[in-house]
């Protein structure tokens, strides 16, 4: 199992191929529905974003309320495909990263390729084993939002697959094709 530090560099990225398995320690961001609309509407009027994008990894997560003693509550991932339609552009910004379930739209494999960044799958319905890798957390905007704000994220040792790489292979897919290579 691979060992990776966020913020990803390109080289980080350029070297991950779909399937593989890594830990992920380091800072990311949680951002989901609402929090990236806002981030598209902040892009579409010139203003800042609440984050700089460079280099940074994003997980499509909204936090449980935190119990005491604790950095966070639950904390699983959310369907990426909601992001989709804001993923290009947030790309074009700089973002190497994402974290979330399901697959990816075409045309943020494309993206993807086009600014080498990766995709990875954390564990639906191990939303207390996530939380176990967190060890801070903190709302840095849109606090309004309640669970969708953002926050930045301390990780230890998050346990993720590559579901896309920059090279427009996704787990997916390979999966797919082994299965059915297997029962022919």
């Amino acid at each position: 199992m691979r060992q990776l530090t966020a913020p990803l560099s390109e080289e980080d990225v350029l070297s991950l191929r779909a399937g593989e398995h890594v830990l992920l320690s380091g800072v990311v961001y949680t951002a989901r529905d609402a929090a990236h609309l806002r981030m598209m509407d902040c892009i579409a009027q010139g203003q800042p974003l609440p984050i700089e994008l460079e280099g940074q990894v994003i997980y499509y997560a909204g936090p449980t309320p935190t119990p005491e003693g604790k950095p966070v509550g639950s904390i699983g991932p959310t369907t990426s495909t909601r992001m989709d339609a804001s993923t290009p552009t947030l790309l074009a910004h700089g973002l190497r990263g994402m974290i979330g379930k399901g697959q990816r739209s075409k045309e943020v494999m494309r993206a993807m390729q086009e600014h080498p960044a990766v995709y990875f799958a954390a564990v639906g319905g191990a939303a207390a084993l996530m939380a176990a890798c967190v060890t801070s957390c903190e709302v840095i905007a849109w606090d309004d939002l309640g669970p969708e704000s953002v926050k930045r994220l301390t990780l230890r040792e998050l346990p993720l697959v590559v579901a896309a790489d920059a090279y427009g292979q996704d787990a997916f897919s390979l999966g797919q094709a082994d299965y059915l290579r297997s029962v022919r």
